[in-house]
């Protein structure tokens, strides 16, 4: 079993959120969206929380754990798990998304494919292989018919 992260994804989401409102504040570079369009964004951080928090109830029903490297019990394959394998994850990206379209400007959307490199290299790929160690070819299957993000 391999050993728990000690900087957990929700760590990773609030430094890049904390660089995004930085960049913006003192290296906005150009607006490329502005009012009323940038409004968007508020659909997009409802959308990821929403998508996020729907996820992670699902695996406290089906009596998981949530924390990323921790023994699974149970593999959850339905409800917004048929249609992404880390809704969670995506749920993130979303939200930075929608707080980069809130903010309209050019430099605050560095973070976010950083963000989503850094999860799926330290979590993603990881989670993964420790999902087949201990679901074997259940998991194999549903990795077969569901893509990693979208």
């Amino acid at each position: 079993m391999e050993q728990q992260r000690k900087i957990v994804p929700p760590i990773y989401f609030l430094c890049a959120l904390i660089l995004m409102v930085a960049l913006h504040r003192f290296l906005p570079v150009t607006r490329l969206i502005a009012p009323p369009f940038t409004y968007a964004g508020v659909l997009l951080v409802m959308l990821g929380l929403g998508m996020a928090l729907v996820a992670a109830r699902a695996f406290n029903v089906a009596g998981t754990p949530v924390v990323p490297f921790v023994e699974s019990k149970v593999l959850v394959t339905g409800g917004l798990y048929r249609i992404t394998r880390n809704p969670m994850y995506l749920g993130l990206v979303l939200v930075l998304l929608g707080v980069w379209v809130l903010f309209g400007t050019l430099s605050p959307v560095v973070p976010i494919p950083i963000f989503a490199l850094i999860i799926d290299r330290n979590f993603v790929h990881g989670e993964e292989r420790f999902l087949e160690e201990i679901f074997g070819e259940p998991y194999r299957e549903y990795r077969r018919r569901v893509r990693r993000w979208l």
